[in-house]
């Protein structure tokens, strides 16, 4: 299994107990982020310990290596000493150093494919978590902005406005009312100033009718002559 399988099987495990307990995004997204690192940290390990065992193996394979070279001097000084016997046994020893000897490479080759397949999938993961971390911000910042719009609307959609409205109208025509009562008590008052007025409109009248009276009797007055 890759590192990437691994990592999303966590990831999707995690993000699905996350939403079923409805926690916000903000946490989603420290917890992916999270996550990438922690994988990072695993693989960097494993790393460590297959370039170990990488070079113990290497060091077997020197040994086995260096006695197959040795097998092989002896079989070739056992013959040189017409001892085809001890020949004979020195390449049995020679073979099985050899089996052993590929038996190492074959190990080594296949921790260095496995070291390169680590390596491709660290760089792509590395990658990842340098995007995770530079959109980061911004969708906690998305996801505040989205939230507090919500809040608002949900306000406004809840019928409280509509409620502060109606309460604010109710007042205004308690003050209305108010008003009304107050110009219907000083309904038919007059104060002083009224009186005066009502004096000089008086006088101004009587004025008026002498003079219709005076045109009036002068209008008789020519019609007879």
């Amino acid at each position: 299994m890759g590192i990437f399988t691994r990592f999303t099987d966590i990831v999707n495990s995690n993000l699905n107990a996350l939403l079923d307990k409805a926690e916000d995004p903000e946490k989603m997204v420290r917890l992916i982020i999270q996550e990438m690192e922690d994988t990072l940290v695993e693989v960097r390990s494993t790393s460590a310990r297959l370039i170990a065992e990488k070079k113990d193996t290497e060091r077997q394979l020197a040994r086995f290596e260096k006695e197959v070279a040795e097998w092989d001097a002896k079989a070739e000084l056992a013959l040189s000493k017409d001892r085809e016997d001890l020949a004979r046994l020195a390449l049995v020893e020679k073979q099985k150093a050899t089996a052993d000897a590929e038996s190492l490479q074959a190990d080594i080759t296949r921790i260095d494919e496995h070291l390169n397949r680590l390596g491709e999938e660290v760089g792509q993961l590395q990658e990842k978590l340098a995007d995770a971390k530079a959109r980061q911000k911004t969708i906690i910042m998305r996801q505040r902005a989205v939230s507090s719009r919500l809040e608002v609307k949900k306000r406004i959609d809840s019928g409280k406005i509509d409620d502060a409205m109606l309460r604010f109208e109710r007042f205004e025509s308690k003050i209305d009312d108010l008003e009304s009562q107050v110009e219907a008590y000083d309904l038919g008052k007059k104060t002083l100033r009224d009186e005066f007025a009502q004096l000089e409109t008086d006088d101004k009248i009587t004025d008026e009718l002498e003079a219709l009276k005076a045109r009036v009797k002068k209008d008789k007055t020519d019609k007879k002559a």
